[in-house]
């Protein structure tokens, strides 16, 4: 049996009020990270991680570079213990993480990346308004075949394609909302209205995408040490140019979830560990392909996952 493993990164929405204070607490290493992400941010986003409030830490601006933080503090923790991954994936925002994982760039710079993109998707959420909903329990291609029916009378696209069986359009608002009827009529058991505040993901960020392009190109990326499956392409790549289009594509383009954990087991690696908030991943894995998952968020988790994987995860 292999004992290659992936580490995934969680994305937007994964976060919560006290994410990461236990690990803080319990690590100086990492307690060290949290103040490097206030000193460069300047602000204290390690408070808003730890006590929120939930306005405070559901603004974009704050969400992305506080679940990029703690998601790195879950992954020096497990570096720490000698685990280190063969391969690494990101769910949209966690494709940072994945990418300092495998050398590309530092945790500060990955920082600084995280925290423009946010700013620059947060402008145009407030200029150009839209909504996201997630689709329950109906096929990709009727799904595809409704979006693309309406995409003639404004922006409508698919944003995640997250597992079979559910996926996520973004857009205009009233186009959301018209999908939202079709989609039902058409058999989904649920359409859920996400609690973001833009269309992400679809050509409403295409300032974002414009703006964050020219951040990009003045960014140096190493070749990754590790394999990377970039997310918009759900392909491995090593060349840093292609990396850096796949992330700014990225930003209005779909999230190819399934596809990469697909691809990721067509490596021959079936261990996957979560390496960030909650468990949001380690569920969508689960109902793309029989694997083996981990996580880690805290250090009751952190402690589980090292043992089994010492003890050889059979």
């Amino acid at each position: 049996m292999s004992k290659k493993i992936a580490f995934i990164f969680p994305g937007q929405g994964s976060q919560y009020i006290g994410m990461g204070k236990d690990l803080k607490e319990s690590i100086s290493e990492l307690a060290d990270i949290f103040k490097q992400a206030d000193e460069v941010l300047k602000k204290k986003i390690s408070n808003i991680c730890f006590e929120g409030p939930e306005s405070e830490l559901g603004k974009t601006i704050n969400t992305q570079p506080a679940i990029f933080t703690v998601n790195h503090v879950c992954y020096v923790a497990l570096k720490l213990n000698g685990i280190e991954p063969d391969i690494v994936a990101g769910h949209s925002l966690g494709e940072y993480n994945a990418l300092v994982a495998a050398g590309v760039f530092d945790f500060e710079t990955g920082l600084c990346l995280v925290a423009k993109r946010a700013q620059f998707m947060e402008k145009a959420a407030s200029r150009k308004l839209g909504k996201m909903a997630a689709i329950i329990g109906l096929d990709s291609k009727i799904v595809e075949k409704i979006v693309e029916s309406l995409k003639k009378r404004g922006v409508i696209n698919i944003a995640n394609y997250n597992c079979p069986g559910q996926l996520v359009i973004s857009g205009e608002s009233s186009l959301i909302e018209e999908a939202g009827c079709l989609l039902r009529q058409s058999g989904a058991k649920r359409v859920i209205e996400l609690p973001v505040s833009g269309g992400f993901h679809s050509k409403l960020m295409d300032e974002a995408e414009r703006e964050f392009s020219k951040v990009l190109n003045e960014t140096p990326f190493s070749k990754p040490e590790c394999g990377i499956i970039s997310n918009y392409t759900a392909r491995c790549s090593i060349n840093p140019m292609d990396l850096k289009m796949a992330l700014r594509h990225q930003i209005t383009g779909s999230v190819r979830w399934e596809q990469s954990i697909k691809k990721i087991q067509s490596l021959e690696i079936n261990k996957f560990i979560e390496v960030g908030p909650k468990k949001i991943l380690t569920g969508l894995v689960g109902r793309i392909t029989q694997a083996i998952l981990f996580d880690v968020s805290d250090v009751d988790t952190l402690e589980k996952t090292i043992f089994e994987i010492e003890g050889g995860f059979e």
